[in-house]
């Protein structure tokens, strides 16, 4: 007795590539929209402030001091950083970090510029987050207590720029941190509505570009202050038995 076989209908296509803007659904969807605020504001706002305060070494030793001076006298200096720096960072950061493990990349299959844009931009969090975390242990928690002397901030980054390779470190994490928050601020303005339609968005994409190399230059600018200027004097034991935050 013959029998036919029913006809297999053909699996549906998927579009290949990486869907643009994912938003995820119900507490994903929060923790993402949480995300993306907290790398504009605060941390944006608090990256912005301290590239123009490092600014601040291309005009010495005695400028750069006055200027970390400045920033740990300010009132309720240790909440202001609790709350609106560290907490901040810690959940960007770690949620970043957990986006990054469970996203996908396919930018050998296809090398479209969306696919390069959203692998630049997990890997230049991931350098990012290993800069600041390298950048706040040696300045905050090592040697000289920075927010009691101050004036010996500029010798003890100076100390560090002895080394080639911190030299190398540093410049890679001014240019991951600087291009992580210039397209962050093209992926908030889309993700929240801002900019609307493709022109909207190139143009604006045009700005956070002029915004990653200005930011370039100055952390190249701050650099070369450190570079540039005789050694200073490090007190190592100033303050070393007082490594705390305050």
């Amino acid at each position: 007795m013959a029998s036919t076989a029913n006809p297999v209908a053909p699996a549906p296509k998927i579009k290949a590539g990486v869907a643009p803007l994912r938003a995820g659904e119900g507490t994903s969807f929060l923790l993402r929209r949480l995300h993306s605020l907290t790398g504009v504001v605060p941390i944006g706002a608090f990256l912005l402030e301290h590239f123009i305060s490092n600014a601040e070494a291309f005009k010495g030793p005695l400028a750069y001091g006055k200027q970390v001076e400045f920033l740990n006298s300010l009132p309720f200096v240790f909440l202001l950083e609790l709350f609106f720096i560290w907490i901040p960072i810690l959940y960007h950061g770690l949620y970043g970090v957990y986006i990054w493990y469970q996203g996908d990349t396919n930018v050998g299959d296809y090398p479209w510029t969306g696919n390069w844009l959203y692998a630049s931009q997990r890997w230049t969090g991931i350098v990012a987050l290993v800069y600041m975390v390298q950048h706040t242990y040696y300045l905050r928690f090592t040697g000289v207590h920075l927010p009691t002397h101050p004036m010996q901030s500029f010798a003890k980054v100076q100390a560090e720029f002895q080394n080639p390779w911190m030299i190398a470190f540093y410049a890679v994490g001014i240019i991951a941190a600087s291009w992580h928050l210039s397209y962050g601020l093209w992926l908030f303005a889309a993700k929240w509505g801002i900019t609307t339609g493709e022109r909207a968005r190139r143009r604006f994409g045009y700005l956070c570009l002029a915004l990653a190399l200005g930011l370039v230059s100055i952390g190249a600018a701050s650099m070369y202050g450190f570079l540039k200027t005789p050694i200073q004097p490090l007190n190592s034991n100033a303050g070393s038995e007082n490594i705390v935050m305050r």
